[in-house]
């Protein structure tokens, strides 16, 4: 079940970048009207409270800022305060109200995000007539629910933990199968490459392909040209370049090797020495060399002649990026259509409005983001692929990535994440790049 809440937990962290809309068509019992689709109370508050527990992994109390008034909040936090320093003064009721509104938007602004972009997979799976049997989410829980929490009293603790339950987990990964099947169905036959676009890419980046002269060298370093001279004088007299370049060296990330340098290329020198390196025969004791940082005493040993890959050498390389490249461009697309159409189709309720809403104002620019507040990409765009909430995180590795700006993942330290050593099914939306 690594794969399991590592799916679960991808999808929350994916989650940053959804608004909230207060729109006429919501009503009383709803925070957002998903094109005809209510998202209820109820399941905002269900949210909320897995939210709250992933800020808690240890499994202790979890407690949701009560909003609006936040006076219960602020009366705990008044409590937990730690006496305060000599001479200074206690936050004031107003302060500890502000910390608990910071948290609680915080936690709000990823719980909409979270069931917005649950619907707007689930949306956009039906308009392109994708759908994920029963049978086929029961067995994608299974497998990872195995691999994951090897002793079923692993997968109970789990889910007392982060506060889901069994048919949220079933969630997340209908979602993530949802979101997998319509990025294969987008980059379906997009990542075509032709010969010709090999050659041409080839003949235009042929510099990438291509490795310059390099050579091995070895160095002493001195400040002083009579250093220098006495250093090169007992290499000549059959000395050792370790005993030397001990001696007499300055230069600290070679006097202990031998004043070795392996693989220089031009460019990585300084200029005077480099010039008179790169003209030098093989294996003969040469300077003093003076330059800006001392003087050089060096050898030339090895040297390896520049090479170029050849077309046919480089056509596999080639194909596999120009393949990647047309995939992620149909995807970019895909997104950009898919942001506008979904967020068109999205309402929400005063107090729940985020960026994914169609009536969320338009973002001023910042440079900043308000304390307790979560970022957003710019563009309302969806985070990039989704990790499981910090503070009890699942895994790395194994989730299925969402796309660059859409909606589609659960909140960030908002939602289930995984107790250490098990992992929760991940959800993602929509993929941001080809990869996985």
């Amino acid at each position: 079940m690594g794969r399991l809440i590592l799916a679960l937990g991808a999808f929350f962290i994916a989650a940053i970048a959804v608004s909230a809309c207060g729109g006429n068509n919501v009503p009383g019992n709803a925070v957002a009207n998903v094109d005809g689709t209510l998202v209820t109370t109820q399941q905002f508050g269900h949210w909320l409270t897995v939210a709250a527990h992933s800020q808690n992994p240890t499994g202790g109390a979890v407690s949701v800022p009560d909003a609006p008034t936040f006076a219960k909040c602020a009366a705990a936090k008044r409590k937990s305060q730690p006496a305060p320093a000599k001479g200074q003064k206690p936050p004031t009721d107003a302060q500890l109200k502000a910390q608990c509104k910071q948290e609680y938007d915080g936690l709000r602004d990823q719980v909409m995000q979270f069931l917005i972009s649950a619907q707007w997979i689930q949306g956009e799976a039906e308009d392109q007539g994708i759908k994920v049997s029963q049978a086929d989410v029961n067995k994608r829980f299974a497998q990872t629910k195995k691999q994951s929490f090897p002793k079923e009293s692993d997968y109970q603790k789990f889910l007392k933990q982060s506060g889901m339950t069994q048919a949220d987990i079933l969630l997340r990964v209908k979602l993530d199968a949802l979101s997998s099947k319509i990025r294969d169905k987008v980059t379906k036959g997009e990542s075509k490459v032709t010969d010709a676009q090999i050659t041409t890419y080839y003949s235009k980046n042929k510099k990438r392909f291509a490795q310059p002269e390099r050579r091995d060298l070895r160095i002493v370093l001195t400040k002083t040209q009579s250093q220098a001279e006495a250093a090169k004088k007992a290499l000549d007299s059959g000395q050792p370049w370790k005993t030397v370049a001990k001696k007499y060296s300055t230069d600290q990330s070679t006097k202990n090797t031998g004043g070795q340098l392996l693989a220089v290329t031009k460019g990585q020198q300084d200029r005077t020495f480099e010039n008179a390196a790169f003209k030098a025969p093989k294996n003969k004791v040469l300077g003093p060399v003076k330059t800006q940082f001392g003087y050089y005493v060096f050898e030339v040993g090895k040297i390896t002649p520049p090479s170029q890959q050849s077309l046919a050498q480089a056509k596999s390389t080639i194909k596999q990026l120009l393949s990647s490249q047309n995939s992620q461009k149909a995807l970019n697309s895909f997104v950009k259509d898919f942001q506008k159409k979904w967020k068109d189709r999205t309402n929400c309720r005063k107090g729940f409005i985020t960026q994914d809403c169609s009536n969320a104002p338009k973002p001023k620019k910042t440079n900043t983001t308000p304390p307790g507040a979560t970022p957003t990409p710019q563009g309302g765009a969806a985070p990039q692929g989704g990790a499981a909430p910090q503070g009890g995180a699942a895994p790395q590795g194994g989730a299925t990535p969402t796309p660059q700006g859409g909606a589609g993942a659960a909140p960030q330290g908002g939602a289930g994440a995984a107790p250490q050593g098990g992992a929760a099914p991940q959800t993602a939306a929509p993929p941001t790049s080809t990869g996985g």
